[in-house]
C-alpha cells in the first residue's frame, strides 16, 4: 500500500517548513505533525534561496526558491509506517509558490 500524500498535506508541510525556516537561508533539521490518523516526518536539509520585495509598508524576504540537499518523507499509520508518494518538488511548488 503506498499512501498518497494530498495536496491538503502538502499544504500543511510547507507551512511548518516555512515556520521552521523564519528568516534563515539553511534548515536542518526534522518537522513532526500528526495529520488526520497519520503521523508524518519530514526530515531533511536545504539551502534556501530569498528575493528581495520591497513594498510601500516594508521590505520582505520570501523564499524564492529551495535545493534539498537531503530529504526524507515518512508516513506512519496506525498499522505502521507506510510507503508513501510524496514529491520534494511539489513542496517546492508550494512553498515557493
Amino acid at each position: 500500500m503506498i499512501y498518497s500524500v494530498t495536496p491538503d498535506l502538502y499544504r500543511e508541510t510547507a507551512s511548518r517548513l516555512l515556520d521552521a525556516l523564519d528568516a534563515s537561508g539553511y534548515f536542518s533539521g526534522s518537522l513532526f505533525f500528526p495529520f488526520g490518523d497519520t503521523d508524518c516526518r519530514l526530515t531533511a536539509s536545504i539551502i534556501v534561496y530569498r528575493t528581495i520585495v520591497e513594498a510601500p509598508d516594508g521590505v520582505s524576504r520570501p523564499v524564492a526558491d529551495m535545493m534539498p540537499v537531503w530529504w526524507e518523507f515518512h508516513t506512519v499509520a496506525p498499522e505502521g509506517e507506510v510507503l508513501n508518494d510524496f514529491s520534494f518538488n511539489v513542496l517546492r511548488d508550494y512553498v515557493c509558490g
